[in-house]
């Protein structure tokens, strides 16, 4: 075990943030901590990177902070780069100091050696050498160059001052060294924010493979399930361990409260049983010692709290628009975008009741689109047109979030300001269903947390009762149980959506197409995320279409019997039916043995011997994960064998 916090209690004043708190890092573990906006996930990460302190550290002998040895932490803290005018390559060198240092110390010995062996200096130097290897001292310069190409960056950027780049720049800049650095728990705050998906990607696969611990508070639920094998959530100022990614903590939950609410209920009637009948017989002296056991046997009981339920509380708007547009709400033309330069060319089509999802790396134009469409931008060339009866609500993240209101002034004035026709009830019911109720709508507007100024901005928009939504980055700053309600309610929205999001599960459940702007073109497809994913999968093995951009529309269909007929001489449909059959039967087989596997699995999980033994949990867990994963791919293959079969048969 690196690290263990026992019965930890952390308090800001006379608020307690944390109680009695019992947390673990093992080896390799991949650790989530997620929980409500607000319930001590950062402070929980301050207390590991010894920035705060427990509260009773010296009130009780059971608590503490206990390490395996000397354990570097590294933890991204706020950016404060010490000199501007520093390049970016002599910053990162920063962290390759111990590598230089040995280096230097081999070149020397290497020196001495030209006069004549030395045992002493031949063991050092053989020292040196291993620990050269273990710092990866040998490849510093090309880990290096990958990362910071991974996180978008030019080569040439290396020699460029770090004042010269952005504060999004600089933090990426800080986010590099950390991982350079390879500290053996490695402790990242949101580490997707302002991310592309590229980049993100290449961070799930680059964690994976870490062969150190990592802990990691996220709102992204696919990078969690991604790259974590343990959970733990913080709820009521308490924590609890979960083994698996983050999908398998929600099933957990749910299953363990389920059991927990049936437990507590039996144990309650049992109570009352026990207590109706003392209650009966204790004034009757034959049943004295009859009394007397079963009172016992109430007070030793062990006893079951009753369960709270999910903290869920979240804001449950529904909102219906003004008016109905027609069908076609939006379509752009060769249009061209940009701001003194042109970053792509768009053409694309939206119609009523799509929710079209735009993807792409950072820089290539997704939030200037959005910007040109709402009239923030002029076009540079091209055209688009906005359909009849179509009504817009645009949403701004940074413009959210970077408010520009008076500190000072309260949230009701706030809203109140923007619909001075309003009712002083109708503003607190708009405000209440975004999670404003009673005092919070005196809050000040300085107070307010980045995903308060989200629900407001979100709340005003919606006011307006828009057909159209345009929306850059709406679920940034929201913790899950608020995008899991978005999500609910965009769903529902009888509308039209038109979004940027870099958050793949939000993607996931929303989009019913995508817009990607890749490096050389703008490619439509009518397709949800997953049906796009395997279309890329399909492109990456075909060659490319050059360097001019354009816009593409990639449809769902696949290609029917006839194409296959018409490209191939020889089509034996009997054949061909026989072979699917046989895929069938042996898909079905193969998931019978599957399913009874992680049964057999589901079944040990739940042994109450293996309950504290968290390595063996965990390695069962991640044997019923890849069961399950295995079932979701032989269900695909399933179906479309018999999607095959159907065809054929129709042809």
């Amino acid at each position: 075990m690196r690290y263990q916090i026992r019965h930890a209690l952390v308090q800001y004043a006379a608020d307690t943030i944390l109680d009695d708190v019992n947390f673990e890092i093992h080896d390799k573990e991949k650790i989530a901590v997620v929980g409500r906006n607000g319930c001590g996930k950062t402070t929980l990460l301050k207390l590991i990177a010894g920035d705060i302190h427990m509260n009773n550290l010296d009130s009780d002998e059971e608590c503490g902070i206990t390490m395996a040895g000397k354990q570097q932490i590294g933890f991204l803290r706020q950016i404060s780069f010490e000199n501007g005018e520093t390049t970016v390559e002599e910053e990162i060198k920063k962290v390759f100091e111990p590598v230089f240092v040995c280096e230097n110390r081999m070149k020397e010995i290497e020196e001495q050696l030209h006069q004549g062996e030395n045992e002493q200096l031949l063991y050092e130097y053989d020292r040196l050498q291993k620990q050269m290897e273990a710092m990866r001292g040998y490849t510093w310069r090309r880990d290096m160059e990958v990362m910071f190409q991974s996180f978008g960056f030019p080569l040439e950027d290396l020699k460029r001052p770090i004042g010269s780049f952005s504060g999004g720049q600089q933090t990426k800049v800080a986010f590099i060294k950390l991982l350079l650095s390879r500290p053996d728990i490695m402790l990242l705050d949101e580490p997707t924010n302002h991310l592309d998906l590229p980049t993100i990607e290449w961070l799930e696969n680059y964690l994976k493979e870490y062969d150190k611990a990592v802990v990691i508070v996220s709102h992204d639920r696919m990078f969690l399930d991604r790259v974590i094998d343990v959970t733990y959530e913080i709820e009521y100022h308490r924590i609890k361990r979960y083994p698996g990614n983050y999908s398998a903590f929600v099933k957990r939950k749910e299953e363990d409260m389920i059991k927990q609410e049936k437990d507590y209920e039996e144990q309650q009637k049992e109570i009352e049983r026990l207590t109706t009948w003392i209650e009966k017989w204790k004034n009757t002296p034959t049943k004295v010692a009859a009394t007397r056991s079963k009172r016992m046997a109430i007070e030793h009981m062990v006893k079951i709290e009753k369960p709270r339920r999910f903290d869920t509380k979240t804001f449950h708007a529904m909102f219906t628009p003004r008016i109905e547009s027609y069908t076609e709400v939006l379509t752009a033309k060769n249009l061209k975008i940009g701001y003194d330069e042109e970053l792509s060319e768009v053409s694309f089509q939206l119609r009523k009741g799509e929710r079209l999802a735009i993807l792409g790396e950072n820089g290539k134009g997704k939030s200037t689109l959005l910007k040109t469409l709402v009239g923030i931008l002029h076009p540079l060339g091209g055209s688009f047109t906005i359909g009849q009866n179509v009504e817009w609500g645009y949403f701004d993240q940074q413009k959210a979030v970077v408010n520009d209101a008076d500190p000072e002034q309260t949230v009701l004035d706030n809203f109140w300001e923007e619909y001075p026709k309003l009712l002083r009830e109708d503003i607190r019911s708009a405000l209440g269903s975004f999670l404003f109720s009673q005092e919070d709508v005196l809050k000040k507007m300085g107070q307010l947390s980045g995903g308060e100024k989200v629900r407001l901005a979100l709340c005003k928009m919606f006011q307006t009762k828009p057909n159209l939504l345009i929306l850059d980055e709406p679920t940034n700053h929201m913790d899950m149980v608020g995008k899991e309600a978005l999500e609910m309610m965009l769903k529902d929205f009888p509308g039209t959506v038109l979004f940027v999001s870099h958050d793949r599960y939000f993607i996931k459940q929303i989009a019913t197409g995508i817009l990607e702007f890749g490096n050389n073109d703008v490619m439509q497809y009518s397709c949800g995320y997953e049906d796009y994913l395997i279309e890329k999968g399909k492109q990456g093995s075909a060659s490319g279409t050059g360097n001019k951009i354009s816009t593409k529309t990639v449809s769902q269909k696949e290609p029917t019997l006839e194409d296959v007929f018409d490209k191939k001489t020889y089509y034996n449909p009997g054949k061909i039916k026989s072979r699917l059959l046989k895929q069938l039967e042996k898909y079905e087989k193969m998931l019978e043995e599957s399913e009874a596997k992680a049964a057999e699995l589901q079944m040990r999980l739940l042994d109450p011997a293996l309950s504290s033994d968290y390595e063996k949990l965990m390695e069962l867990q991640n044997q019923l994960d890849a069961e399950e994963h295995q079932q979701e791919t032989l269900l695909e293959r399933m179906m479309e064998s018999e999607t095959e079969l159907e065809e054929l048969e129709q042809a």
